[in-house]
């Protein structure tokens, strides 16, 4: 045995051998990745994804946390910055400001009202979610705008009508007509409409990546991508955020969040000065 000689491989053949390594290293990561990605799921394919959407859903009864938004309508472009407060399937409250930190305006939106006060030029209004439908071009509820804040799924919407297949590295859940729940359903929503959607899923941690709605009745759609998501005490949670409201007009809105809070205790505070001109 110790009469054995080294064997001297060439370096031409050390290379070749190293590249066939690293070939190795590569296809062996790539049949990882793919494997990743499993053909769904056959009958059982969606009660699989929406329960694992479920599981990994942001799990919060109060939130708040900074923003930077940037609003894109006819070419022009408004950037501000501002904070959201929200207290779970009861209250959105959003604080407008310019560059320079100064309050321009403020929103606080109810399951069935919308409460909007301007600074700049002393007016306020109180209504219901017309006002948001109008602004956005859409046709939105409580229910479905926290969802799309958060990039969670719509609560009390129906779910036995999804079919899950494989777009890309990502599931897709795609169903061509979701209603309101019956038991939701207010005594004023009698014009509650249907419509289509698609959920996007990330394969790893099922985290919605996008999502969108289009209106069966006409071509109003609403589309929201998620992106950067960062572990938040334990939850993962999408910092950057790109809504597109497509109507008349198109409609972009940019959101990158930060220091994002959960479950502390919240006010939601909305005086409106008596010298303020109501406008709706």
């Amino acid at each position: 045995m110790n009469n054995l000689l080294p064997i001297k491989i060439p370096a031409s053949s050390r290379a070749g051998i190293i590249s066939s390594f690293i070939l190795i290293i590569l296809l062996s990561a790539c049949a990882s990745k793919r494997h990743i990605i499993k053909e769904p799921l056959k009958e059982a394919g969606s009660v699989l994804l929406l329960e694992k959407l479920a599981q990994n859903e942001l799990q919060f009864s109060c939130l708040t946390a900074r923003f930077s938004i940037e609003y894109i309508y006819d070419k022009k472009r408004t950037e501000f910055k501002g904070q959201i407060r929200i207290r779970k399937d009861s209250i959105i409250w959003l604080s407008f400001s310019p560059a320079l930190g100064i309050e321009m305006a403020r929103l606080k939106i109810t399951n069935d009202s919308v409460f909007f006060m301007n600074r700049i030029n002393k007016t306020y209004l109180r209504g219901d979610y017309r006002f948001i439908n109008d602004y956005l071009k859409t046709n939105i509820d409580f229910d479905i705008l926290q969802s799309f804040i958060i990039g969670n799924d719509f609560q009390f919407y129906e779910k036995s009508k999804f079919k899950a297949s494989v777009d890309g590295q990502e599931y897709r859940l795609s169903t061509a007509q979701r209603s309101k729940l019956k038991k939701f359903v207010k005594k004023d929503e009698t014009d509650a409409k249907a419509f289509i959607q698609n959920i996007w899923l990330n394969p790893e941690n099922f985290k919605i990546t996008r999502v969108n709605i289009k209106e069966i009745t006409n071509d109003k759609k609403l589309d929201a991508f998620y992106s950067n998501f960062k572990d938040h005490e334990g939850q993962l949670f999408p910092f950057d955020i790109v809504f597109e409201i497509t109507a008349d007009e198109k409609i972009t809105v940019k959101v990158d969040y930060s220091r994002i809070r959960l479950d502390e205790p919240l006010t939601f505070p909305f005086s409106i000065p008596s010298k303020y001109e109501r406008i709706y």
